[in-house]
Formats: C-alpha cells, structure tokens, sequence
C-alpha cells in the first residue's frame, strides 16, 4: 500500500490518547461489530492455550473472549498507553475477586508485535486493522500464530464515510479521510502472508446523525481523525467548514444525515510452513491407518 495512503502512527497513538476518556461512551458501532465479530466464533471449533486481543482499545472484548475461551490466556494489545489504562480496570469485579486471570496488557504496534513466533492460537482484532499497513499486519500474525491457528479481524472498507468524504471533495479536494482497502485484496494479502482459505464478507452499516458537527464529533470522541501524511493542517476555514457542510447537506433524507460504514469481517487459518527459512521442503507424513 501506498506510504502516502497510510496513516501516520505517531499520530494515530495521539488521537486514541486524547479519546480515551470519551471513547466508551461513543463507540457505540465499535461494540456493535465487536459483538457480530464474536459471533463468527460460533460455528468455529478451538481451544486456544493464548489469545490476542489486536488494537484492544478499552478492552470491550476481554470478558467475552474470556467467557467463550476460560483456560485462555488473554493478551490485550493496544498502540495507545491511556486506552490500555481504560482497559486495566475492565475486568469484572468478581473475576478479581476470585483471583481469575487477568488479561496481559502490552503497549505495541500491531506491526511490530512483542511475540514469540507460533506462540498464540487465535489473534482477534476488531477494528483496528485499518490504522495500519494490513500485509504487515498479516506478517506479524501469521508469525506469531501456531499452525493451526486462527485470524479473525473486522475493519472498514472504501464505502466507509462515503458522504463526508464527498462533502470535503466539493470543499477543497484535500485528503480528509483515510483510506480503506477493499475485501479481495485484504484475502490476497492473507494468502501472501501464508494463511489459508480466508472467508471475507461485508455488510453496510448507516449511523443516522442530526448535524455534520454531530458526525466530526463523534469521530473525535472515539478518535478516528484523518491521520494522512498529506492532510491539512490546523482547524478547518469557516468558508471551507461552511462548503463541507452545505455539500453533506445534500445526503439528508428524513430529516437524518447518514454516515456510512462499509464494515469488512475476515478470517483465516495459519498453515504449516511448506518450507524452512534455509529453503529445506517440510514434508508431512500420516501415520498409516491400519485395514
């Protein structure tokens, strides 16, 4: 992916520094995928002896995945110090009580993870895959997952904030949202990265606003803010606010204003390596099944 495309870390760890107090209360799409995520787990069979929570945020999924996985070891993995100090005193009060295991919190980037290679048995990460380069991603987790093991992740797709992106297109054509990829190449990029039959799907998902301030609001609380290279800088002109909004405007239907979300499920399994790091082919024998 294009480094031009991509955002810039450094102020992505601010924006989630700065939302962290406000986050909980409007990440109310966030818990909503989250919860559609856990339900890919259904159908699935797995035990995991570890799992990863990616960009865990506030720790939303903690009690969930330690419900559905008990005699899992559960590490939560956050860019942000200030959401990790949310998500430390998630845990419900009489887990601790009963001196139940705790989720490991560690602060990294989800590109660069603090892992042992074919240490984890599940990576779950609820939309967070879109503040980074997803092939490397996809590297780290395929490295630090067991054969075996499993991906499952939720993200966003180009049709996300479709309006807003139009709305400043007509104000002055500079990049204010970022750049989603699209399904097909997330699953090419799986199958690079050494996992196998990725299932990827989408649904949209349209959060009715009263006011575009009501939009730029919510974006802020739970810091999803443009975080391109080529962004502009400092607060928006009046002029261009004003163009932005009488162009947003023009999506009301109902007396709402939609902001769309292109919401993309995927997962996939960590194969065995088909060959050693010195180019040795791995070849797999069966044992014989007596007649």
């Amino acid at each position: 992916m294009d480094e031009a495309l991509l955002p810039v870390k450094r102020d992505v760890r601010r924006a989630f520094e700065r939302a962290a107090k406000t986050y909980d209360e409007a990440a109310v799409l966030q818990r909503e995928v989250c919860a559609r995520l856990l339900e890919h787990l259904d159908p699935i069979r797995l035990a995991p002896r570890r799992a990863v929570d990616l960009g865990c945020g506030t720790g939303h999924a903690f009690d969930a995945l330690a419900t559905r996985f008990p005699a899992a070891d559960v590490v939560g993995i956050d860019i942000a110090p200030a959401m990790l100090a949310r998500a430390r005193g998630r845990s419900r009060w009489w887990r601790r009580v009963l001196g139940a295991r705790q989720p490991a919190l560690v602060c990294a980037d989800a590109e660069r993870l603090p892992l042992a290679s074919a240490s984890v048995d599940l990576v779950f990460s609820n939309l967070a895959l879109q503040w980074c380069e997803p092939s490397r991603v996809f590297a780290e987790a395929a490295r630090a997952l067991a054969p075996e093991g499993l991906l499952l992740f939720s993200t966003f797709g180009p049709d996300t904030l479709r309006e807003l992106r139009a709305a400043f297109a007509e104000a002055d054509g500079a990049p204010h949202v970022n750049r989603f990829v699209d399904m097909h190449d997330l699953g090419d990029a799986l199958v690079h990265a050494g996992f196998a039959d990725p299932v990827m799907e989408a649904e949209r998902i349209t959060v009715e606003y009263d006011s575009v301030l009501a939009v730029a609001r919510d974006l802020k609380a739970i810091g999803a803010v443009n975080s391109l290279p080529a962004r502009a800088r400092g607060l928006p002109g009046r002029n261009r606010w004003r163009r932005m909004t009488e162009a947003y405007e023009r999506f009301r239907r109902g007396g709402v204003l939609p902001a769309t979300w292109e919401v993309v499920y995927g997962h996939a399994w960590k194969v065995p390596p088909k060959r050693l790091a010195d180019g040795r082919q791995v070849i797999g024998f069966a044992p014989k099944v007596p007649r």
